[in-house]
């Protein structure tokens, strides 16, 4: 066994206060997430497995690259689509709107239509793109 002189530095890391860090982490994390999870215990209603009848309301509006405009599937005028947006309100005052343009659609066609959601008073407005491929 060889003694080391008082003035050597030491050439290796003490990892014990590292442990002790890790330890308490570790103790911390358990005791929080279990914390969410507590609760009263109230006996919860069941849900039924059957599929919802709810018809969808998102409506899907599509910009062409020669400027025509489509809801759904159906082609519109900026006045048309207007009318029928207001008459889907009255019926459900809240409902999403995507917004489609074609990559070559002019920027003038894509706002007139934003400019009328904004008129209308639909605030649910998605602007649909392809995901970034990389």
């Amino acid at each position: 066994m060889q003694l080391q002189s008082r003035n050597k530095p030491y050439d290796d890391i003490n990892i014990t206060p590292m442990l002790d860090l890790a330890y308490v982490l570790l103790i911390i994390f358990i005791v929080m997430t279990t914390a969410t999870v507590q609760g009263q215990k109230v006996n919860l209603p069941k849900a039924s497995a059957a599929p919802s009848l709810a018809t969808q309301t998102t409506k899907a509006i599509t910009v062409s690259n020669d400027g025509k405009i489509f809801l759904d599937t159906i082609p519109v005028t900026l006045p048309e689509l207007e009318q029928r947006l207001v008459q889907q309100k009255a019926l459900t005052p809240e409902f999403p709107v995507v917004l489609r343009g074609d990559a070559q659609t002019q920027y003038q066609s894509v706002m007139d239509v934003l400019d009328l959601l904004g008129r209308v008073g639909l605030s649910q407005v998605g602007l649909a793109t392809k995901p970034l491929v990389k």
